[in-house]
């Protein structure tokens, strides 16, 4: 339509210039006529010049269609690049999940604390109470290594077969890390990794799991209780089911060695593990790119 309009004047301008150019000398002729028609002329002279300014204004923004077209497809190409910057995902920034990992950390780690001296205190008062502190204690033997080294490779190579053969799992641990780790620095990695995985374990291994006693029962228990808290933040029930297991795993490592440390440096070597290969991952696929 613009196009369009623009030859039309492009056409019809010749013949006005012609005429606007014989009433100039018609105008000359008259210049000793009385002095209000002088200025009868000079005012009609003025708006003629006005309009001819006007149509010569027209005229020159018909010899420029490309910088019209530029400037719209300047628009266009800022309009795409604004869609693009609004339908992109906004990551919480690198001190948001510093601040997050370490206030949740520290809440659940209270928790087990005071789980555990409750326990402790209520026990020594005569009270039907398992000690939870004498059940489960921080102490280290050297065979602990073998187990925490057997439990990482076991947890490491069945997160591996998962996120190849189940999608949905593979879709929810992505959204979980690129949540989480996208804005993080390398060494950030060795907190979010250690801090969820030391006060998980006080928590679920080390206070919940000998309050309840023991045994299996307790060991499904918990770690269903653990794996249902790890649904949200784009983790669907496929994690979920994947906490479960792990928890399973945590809880007999933890009921065969008696000793925090063994799940605490499991599940914090884990994250790690995990965290660091997604990273590699994810800059191969940058580079790739």
């Amino acid at each position: 339509m613009a196009i369009f309009a623009a030859t039309v004047v492009h056409q019809n301008s010749p013949p006005y210039f012609a005429g606007y150019r014989g009433n100039i000398k018609a105008l000359a002729r008259q210049n000793q006529t009385k002095k209000s028609r002088k200025r009868g002329k000079t005012q009609n002279k003025d708006k003629d010049l006005l309009q001819t300014e006007q149509i010569l204004d027209e005229y020159d923004g018909v010899n420029k269609p490309s910088s019209t077209v530029d400037f719209e497809d300047g628009n266009k190409i800022l309009s795409s690049d604004t869609l693009e910057v609004q339908n992109s995902v906004l990551f919480p920034s690198r001190n948001a999940v510093l601040q997050a990992c370490t206030v949740t950390s520290g809440l659940i780690c209270a928790l087990g604390v005071i789980i555990r001296q409750v326990s402790h205190v209520a026990s020594r008062e005569g009270w039907p109470v398992v000690d939870c502190s004498t059940d489960i204690t921080f102490s280290f033997e050297l065979w602990h290594v073998e187990l925490i080294t057997g439990s990482v490779i076991l947890v490491s190579s069945c997160r591996f077969l998962l996120l190849n053969i189940w999608p949905d799992f593979a879709e929810s641990s992505e959204a979980a890390n690129q949540q989480v780790l996208t804005s993080l620095e390398p060494l950030d990695y060795l907190v979010v990794a250690f801090l969820p995985g030391i006060s998980e374990e006080l928590l679920f291994r080390g206070a919940i799991l000998p309050l309840l006693g023991i045994n299996w029962a307790s060991i499904f228990a918990v770690a269903a209780l653990f794996g249902v808290l790890h649904i949200g933040s784009g983790r669907k029930y496929s994690f979920a089911i994947w906490a479960t297991f792990v928890g399973l795993i945590y809880g007999y490592t933890t009921t065969l060695s008696s000793t925090m440390f063994v799940p605490m440096a499991s599940h914090a070597l884990n994250n790690l593990v995990g965290g660091v290969i997604w990273r590699c991952s994810s800059n191969s696929s940058k580079q790739i790119r």
